[in-house]
C-alpha cells in the first residue's frame, strides 16, 4: 500500500532542505508561470508551495496542467530553498518549496460553489450567503478560519475537562432518552415503539440525573452534556441542540460554587481570547449584583459591564409634577426612571426615533428625553411641562453634563426596566462602548423564585430553575407571598451574555411538593413527572448544588463571533433546517405505523 504522506503541509522548514518527502492535500491555488506550474497544497495545518518543472518530471508537469482548485492530490518531491526574492514571510513554509517528481490525482473536484482559498489574506467566503455555506458545509469547513475554530474549540473542551479532573470531579454520561421536564422550553419528543402512546423526551439539561448522582454518592460530577430544546434560534442560541458544561457538588453552599467556577472562567479568557478582564473587586473576585438591582440599574439580568451607564429611579422627584405621564405613575404604583447617556447629544432625530422604537418593542408607550445643549440649554418637548426648576433638578440628580442626553421610562417597574435596558444596550453599541479587548464578569444573585404567568392571569410560574432551594426553605413557601420569595439561584454574566446558570438545589421532598404546588402542580403530577427524584430524596439526599456553563455561547463571546452557528461544524440554519443533509425530512408510512403515529393535515 502506498504511503500518502511523510509530512503535513505546514511542517517543512529550511532545515529540511534536500529531503525527499510525500505530501497529500487539496489544491489551494494553481498558477502557470512561463512553463513552470506552481500549486499551493493545503491540509488542515497550512500550505506548502509545489513546483512542477518539465525538466524534472515531464509526466508530473503534464498532469499538473490538468488539476484545478480543490482537487485532492499526492505529491512526491524534494525540499529546496526558495530563491531570496521568492520567499514568503507570511507563510510558515515560506522559505521552502517542493520540486515535484511525481503527482497522483486522488480525487477530482467540481468547481466549488465559493472560494475556499484566501487570496493575499482576504477570506472571500465570509461574504458568501450563509445558506450557501451551510448547504456546502463540507467545503466551507476547509477554510483556514473554520479549521482554526475547530482546533481551538477542541483545546477549549480539553482545558475544561482537565480543570475538573484535576479537582477530583468524575465525568459521568447521563441519558439522552429521558422524560419531559419543565425547563422553560419545548421538548423534543421521541415516540416509543415498545410502549404505544408514550414518549421519551430529549433532555433540555441533565438536571434530574445529576441530582440523582449526588444522591448516589458521586459527590463531585461534571459532564460536557448535549442538550436539546425546541426554541427559536438567535445569534447566541443554536436551534435544537447545544452543549453545556454541567457540574454538581454535594455538601456545598453558593459560595463553594463560585470558588470553583471563577478560576475556570478567568483561565478560559486568558487562554482563548485576547481580552483583559476588568471590573473585578479588590480580592480579584467577580462583582455580585442582586437580580433586582441589576434590573433597576441596567434594565436587564445580564448586564454588559464593560461600560457603566446606570439607570436612576426618579419617581419621588417627579411625583406631583406638571407632566401627567410622570405624575400619574407615582400615583398608580408605577415608576419613572432616567438613563443618562454620556455624549448622547450627538444622536440625530432619526436615531432617537430608532431608540424609541426599541423601547416600544419592550412594551413602553414612548421614550421621553432631554438633550443638554451648550450654555445650559435643555432641548426637549417635555421641559415646558416639567418646568425649568424640576428639569434642572433631574439633570443634577443623574449628574448629566453638556453633550449628554437623558432618556426616561414611565410605566410599571418591569416594563420600564426592560425598555431602558434595551435602550442602554443599543446606546452602548452606537457609542462604541463595547470594547472587544475587555471582558467583564459579574454574578447575578437572589433571583425571584416565582413570577406571574404571561399566559394565564392569576397563575404563578417558576421564574428560574424549578429544582432550586427557596431562600427560607419550607417556612418561606408556606408563609410568604410567592412573588417575594427568592431562590438560591445565580447566573454568571460575561460582556452582556448569560454564560452560566446554577442553583443550590431543593433536596427535601416536602419542600419540593410545596414549591411545585405554588406553581400549580398537584402532588400526583409531581410524582408522575419527577417520581424518580422524589423517591431518591426519601433515601437520604445530601445538600447539593451546581451549575451549567453554556460552553458554546461562552466560546462565541470569547471570539467575538457574530453568530453561534459559526462555531459548530454542522449547524442548523436560522430556521432550524439542516441545508446540507436536508432535514427535517419526511419519513415513510411503515416507520410511522411502527411507532403508532398517524399524520393529519393541518
Amino acid at each position: 500500500m502506498q504511503k500518502y504522506r511523510t509530512h503535513r503541509c505546514a511542517e517543512l522548514r529550511r532545515e529540511d532542505e534536500g529531503k525527499n518527502v510525500i505530501l497529500s492535500g487539496w489544491v489551494n491555488t494553481r498558477r502557470d508561470h512561463g512553463g513552470v506550474i506552481f500549486i499551493d497544497l493545503r491540509d488542515r495545518e497550512g500550505l506548502t508551495q509545489i513546483t512542477f518543472d518539465p525538466k524534472i518530471s515531464e509526466e508530473a508537469w503534464k498532469l499538473a496542467d490538468e488539476i484545478r482548485s480543490e482537487f485532492v492530490v499526492r505529491v512526491e518531491g524534494k525540499v529546496v530553498l526558495r530563491p531570496g526574492d521568492m520567499k514568503n514571510e507570511k507563510l510558515r513554509t515560506g522559505e521552502i518549496e517542493i520540486e515535484a517528481s511525481n503527482l497522483e490525482i486522488l480525487s477530482k473536484s467540481k468547481v466549488p460553489p465559493f472560494e475556499v482559498a484566501e487570496i493575499e489574506g482576504v477570506d472571500k467566503a465570509k461574504d458568501v450567503k450563509e445558506e450557501l455555506r451551510l448547504e456546502y458545509r463540507f467545503v466551507d469547513l476547509r477554510r483556514r478560519k473554520m479549521q482554526e475554530m475547530l482546533r481551538a474549540k477542541d483545546k477549549y473542551f480539553q482545558t475544561i475537562r482537565k480543570y475538573f479532573q484535576d479537582r477530583d470531579f468524575v465525568e459521568v454520561q447521563t441519558p439522552i432518552l429521558a422524560n419531559s421536564s419543565p425547563e422553560g422550553a419545548r421538548d423534543f419528543l421521541i415516540p416509543s415503539r415498545l410502549y404505544p402512546g408514550k414518549f421519551y423526551a430529549l433532555p433540555q439539561a441533565p438536571q434530574q440525573f445529576k441530582q440523582l448522582l449526588m444522591v448516589g454518592g458521586v459527590d463531585k460530577y461534571f459532564q460536557i452534556a448535549p442538550c436539546f430544546r425546541d426554541e427559536d434560534p438567535r445569534m447566541d442560541r443554536a436551534y435544537g441542540e447545544f452543549y453545556q458544561l454541567d457540574m454538581e457538588m454535594s455538601f456545598v453552599e453558593q459560595e463553594d460554587i463560585f470558588d470553583v467556577m471563577e478560576p475556570l472562567f478567568l483561565d478560559l479568557v486568558a487562554k482563548f481570547s485576547d481580552k483583559k478582564v476588568v471590573g473585578l473587586d479588590e480580592n480579584g473576585r467577580f462583582r455580585r449584583i442582586t437580580w433586582k438591582d441589576s434590573m433597576e440599574k441596567y434594565g436587564i439580568d445580564k448586564p454588559d459591564l464593560r461600560f457603566e451607564m446606570e439607570i436612576k429611579p426618579i419617581t419621588e422627584l417627579v411625583a406631583g409634577c406638571g407632566f401627567g405621564v410622570f405624575a400619574d405613575m407615582a400615583v398608580k404604583g408605577g415608576v419613572v426612571h432616567a438613563l443618562k447617556v454620556k455624549d448622547g447629544a450627538r444622536f440625530s432625530r432619526k436615531e432617537i426615533d430608532e431608540l424609541t422604537e426599541i423601547a416600544k418593542g419592550k412594551g413602553a408607550k414612548g421614550l421621553a428625553y432631554i438633550v443638554l445643549k451648550e450654555a445650559g440649554e435643555l432641548q426637549s418637548p417635555i421641559v415646558k411641562f416639567l418646568g425649568d426648576e424640576l428639569a434642572n433638578k433631574i439633570v443634577e440628580s443623574v449628574d448629566a453634563k453638556v453633550g449628554d442626553i437623558i432618556f426616561f421610562g414611565a410605566d410599571q417597574w418591569l416594563t420600564v426596566c426592560d425598555a431602558l435596558g434595551a435602550v442602554r444596550n443599543e446606546c452602548g453599541s452606537r457609542l462604541g462602548l463595547k470594547d472587544k479587548k475587555k471582558g467583564a464578569f459579574c454574578w447575578i444573585v437572589d433571583f425571584p423564585m416565582y413570577s406571574e404567568s404571561e399566559i394565564e392571569k392569576g397563575r404563578i410560574d417558576f421564574e428560574h430553575n424549578p429544582f432550586s432551594m427557596p431562600q427560607g426553605g419550607l417556612e418561606a413557601l408556606k408563609e410568604k407571598d410567592p412573588l417575594e420569595i427568592f431562590g438560591y439561584q445565580y447566573d454568571a454574566v460575561f460582556n452582556g451574555f448569560e454564560s452560566l446558570s446554577g442553583a443550590i438545589r431543593n433536596h427535601e421532598p416536602e419542600t419540593m411538593y410545596e414549591a411545585f404546588e405554588i406553581a400549580g402542580y398537584t402532588k400526583e403530577e409531581v410524582d408522575a413527572r419527577f417520581g424518580g427524584m422524589i423517591k431518591a430524596f426519601q433515601y437520604g439526599a445530601p445538600p447539593h448544588g451546581g451549575c451549567a456553563i453554556g460552553v458554546d455561547r461562552f466560546f462565541m463571546v470569547l471570539n467575538d463571533v457574530e453568530s453561534i452557528r459559526d462555531i459548530y461544524a454542522f449547524p442548523k440554519d436560522g430556521k432550524g433546517k439542516d441545508l446540507m443533509m436536508d432535514s427535517p425530512a419526511i419519513v415513510n408510512k411503515e416507520q410511522l405505523d411502527e411507532l403508532h403515529i398517524k399524520l393529519t393535515k393541518i
